[in-house]
């Protein structure tokens, strides 16, 4: 697929890619354009989605949470059973970039170069898991998958606000405090190079989620709304999880939490 030479109408395409590896080399494309100054920034841009959004392939099968299966570290099948869902994390993820870039209008130039930096980054911490697991003998869709983090990501389709609020600084934090017990888990059953491809998504993540609080909090001072209330409220109006420790607080102060936030979480 040949790419527009509009930034948002290009995440548009790659968006709607039904092919995780094309959608990963497209977005890299993508980012490579831009960096070179072939691409035009096209903000205020009116885009028709004449497609599924996200594009999936026709596997993994998406299943209730509960569904998803045993991820034992003591067999092969349960190590690419983890390798598998966080690959599906990860294609969420640079899908839900993808929308973020292409979705919202008018917004200043930089929110668009963070979304774009994002979904570069997600598509390589993609396909480094997927090539990991094809290493283990499965391929990306053997094993069935749940879709929560993109539920979310429909739900704020309507206000970049609810978006920044609820999926990068409150679904994608998670993964702040996820991926370190992952990390051992890994390494203890001796999968060191899935240890270091954690290790650089653990990096990574941390830039995403500052890019989301730091469009959280411009967004708060231009509607001179509190954060913290207004959080509370659309927590409550898009019924966010109620999360719970313990949390790598570490990784969510680097990432932008104020202090008051991480006291909170303590």
């Amino acid at each position: 697929m040949v790419l527009s030479p509009e930034l948002r109408a290009s995440a548009l395409h790659c968006l709607l890619e039904t092919d995780p590896a094309a959608k990963a080399r497209q977005v890299a494309a993508m980012a490579r354009a831009h960096a070179c100054g072939a691409m035009l920034l096209d903000a205020g841009a009116v885009l028709d989605a004449s497609g599924a959004i996200p594009g999936r392939p026709p596997r993994p099968e998406l299943v209730a949470p509960r569904l998803v299966g045993r991820r034992s570290m003591v067999t092969i099948e349960g190590r690419a059973m983890l390798i598998h869902a966080l690959a599906h994390i990860e294609f969420n993820a640079t899908n839900l970039a993808l929308d973020a870039l292409w979705r919202f209008r008018d917004m200043p130039a930089d929110y668009y170069t963070d979304w774009l930096r994002v979904s570069a980054e997600e598509a390589v911490h993609f396909t480094l898991l997927a090539a990991h697991l094809q290493s283990l003998g499965f391929q990306y869709g053997d094993f069935p998958a749940h879709d929560s983090l993109w539920e979310m990501v429909d739900k704020t389709r309507g206000d970049v606000l609810a978006r920044m609020a609820l999926v990068p600084r409150t679904l994608e934090a998670r993964g702040l405090d996820a991926i370190p017990p992952l990390r051992a888990k890994l390494a203890q059953a001796g999968d060191l190079a899935a240890a270091h491809i954690l290790d650089l998504i653990l990096r990574e993540e941390v830039g995403h989620v500052e890019i989301g609080n730091r469009w959280y909090g411009y967004l708060c001072r231009q509607r001179a709304l509190e954060p913290r209330a207004i959080y509370a409220e659309l927590a409550a109006q898009y019924e966010a999880p109620v999360l719970k420790g313990p949390f790598n607080l570490e990784a969510r102060r680097l990432a932008g939490f104020t202090e008051e936030e991480l006291d909170a979480m303590r």
